[in-house]
């Protein structure tokens, strides 16, 4: 633009001549011209690049992209995949995977099979309507690499946004995440748009109407908002919540986060809820955070109590001390032929009894599974310590992790001490301070005194208390009063004259 500028004024006031003005600057006559024409220099197109590697490939590609019309859409070829079957069928042609892809691209515009959809703008009036959606990622949960089940929801008009994970996108996962984020947003929306996820919808009638699930209706009415659901395969009706997915999954689940378990990694997730208060979303003039706070005035109030989400059932406890929940088998530690009340829920079984929780167990989704904790049984093997070494309980433990390599040597320890039977009974003495303590300070204990190259239980027992012993501290005394005991320090001058009154006498003797 300055180019065109200058020769234009060095043509009208300078030289005056096209081929004077272009030996001046350096540049072609045609230039000249083209700068006399017009202030504003013409755009050219960019130049095609030749691809004659791609030549002998075209009509291949061609013939895929082709039959993919007929294919079903989540089945069809993507750029890589017809790069990968370009290297096996047709290894004798060597081409680029971003050649192919950009060849790919612009076939697919060409034969109309990427369409260009026009979107329209959508303003959302404050608590007005919040979206909700599953998505999967994946975390390193106990240093194993697990598939979660992530809820996700949105609103529309201040962009906050409530993440949290599960194993299984069940039912009672679906609606317990809705009340934790009602919870956490301050308040209800008058509507929640979802997609036709079984939790929810039953069946897809004509139009806009669908079938509800009885337990979603009476969950809807217990928190009084309206639902609403997008037509099928059109997930960019709620497009809002699609966003924020692939939003917080770059910020947060990458690189692949790491937890000790789901609790912790739903505390994490929660942090990070909160860190994305302070973004700012492109053409809003406050941050998320500050947004939410305008909008809890527009909320509807959260209930008095939250809606029952989990199963009560009343079992007995069986000859194995387990009681059914569903399909599985959950230990308890109580006798045989006690009644009980099981409170089963997205996550977590409770056991209760005359309105005192005696067992918690993670939940267990597979099917006819025994899930058995040691500490439950440890009464029982106390009176049959010899069953303690081929028990199941002990199995779990130690596929879980919970029975370290120092157990076993100071049992080993123990028992050849003692004997088999009586070592065994010290160790499982041992293992029932854990109930008290929690299993990982008795590990640690038991593990400083292997340390020390010590295998008594009282050694154990005394580590693992040392920290709660009381020693009653004196009052600290003044300096002052200590003055009456105060004496002047001796001085050692007579000795020394005797000293050397001593060696004059040896000397004089020699």
């Amino acid at each position: 633009m300055e180019l065109f500028e200058e020769i234009r004024r060095e043509y009208e006031f300078g030289v005056g001549t096209v081929l004077g003005v272009a030996r001046k600057f350096g540049v072609h006559r045609r230039l000249v011209r083209e700068a006399l024409d017009s202030a504003i220099p013409t755009e050219n197109p960019p130049a095609k690049r030749a691809r004659p590697r791609l030549g002998p490939l075209a009509a291949f590609i061609e013939a895929i992209l082709v039959a993919d019309e007929k294919a079903p859409r989540k089945q069809r070829h993507t750029g890589h995949r017809i790069y990968v079957r370009l290297r096996q069928e047709h290894p004798e042609h060597e081409v680029a995977e971003s050649t192919v892809r950009q060849f790919v691209r612009e076939r697919r515009l060409a034969l109309g099979l990427l369409a260009r959809e026009t979107f329209v703008p959508q303003s959302y009036a404050w608590g007005n309507e919040a979206q909700v959606d599953w998505y999967e990622a994946q975390a390193d949960l106990g240093g194993e690499r697990q598939k979660l089940q992530v809820f996700v929801m949105r609103s529309m008009a201040s962009g906050a946004a409530f993440h949290r994970a599960y194993l299984h996108a069940t039912q009672q996962a679906f609606l317990e995440a809705h009340q934790l984020a009602f919870h956490y947003l301050g308040g209800v929306f008058g509507r929640v748009r979802y997609d036709n996820l079984a939790a929810a919808v039953k069946r897809i009638l004509r139009g806009s109407r669908r079938e509800e699930t009885a337990r979603f209706v009476a969950f809807r009415s217990h928190w009084r908002f309206q639902s609403e659901f997008c037509n099928p395969g059109e997930a960019h009706e709620k497009g809002g919540v699609e966003g924020e997915v692939g939003t917080f999954r770059r910020n947060h689940w990458v690189p692949v986060p790491a937890a000790q378990d789901l609790a912790d990694l739903n505390e994490q997730l929660l942090h990070a809820c909160r860190e994305d208060e302070a973004r700012v979303i492109a053409g809003q003039p406050e941050p998320v955070g500050r947004a939410m706070l305008t909008e809890r005035h527009y909320l509807l109030p959260l209930a008095e109590e939250d809606f029952e989400l989990v199963e009560t059932s009343f079992p007995t406890v069986n000859g194995l001390g387990c009681v059914k929940a569903r399909t599985n088998a959950y230990s308890v530690p109580l006798e045989a032929g006690t009644s009980v009340q099981v409170k089963l829920g997205p996550s977590l079984l409770t056991v209760w009894q005359e309105g005192r929780c005696v067992a918690s167990q993670e939940r267990c989704y597979g099917r006819y599974q025994e899930v058995l904790n040691l500490e439950h049984y440890l009464d029982v093997l106390l009176h049959k310590p010899g069953a303690l070494a081929g028990s199941k309980p002990l199995a779990q433990w130690r596929q879980l992790g919970r029975w370290p390599a120092s157990y076993d040597r100071l049992w080993e320890q123990l028992m050849e001490r003692q004997g088999k039977q009586k070592g065994t009974r010290e160790m499982i003495e041992l293992l029932r301070l854990g109930r008290s303590h929690g299993q990982e300070r008795l590990r640690a204990a038991v593990e400083e005194a292997l340390g020390l190259g010590c295998a008594d239980p009282a050694t154990v027992r005394y580590l693992l208390t040392a920290g709660q012993l009381q020693r009653a501290t004196p009052p600290p005394l003044a300096v002052g009063e200590l003055a009456v005991y105060e004496r002047p320090l001796p001085t050692m001058a007579d000795y020394d004259q005797l000293l050397v009154g001593l060696a004059a006498v040896g000397a004089g003797a020699r």
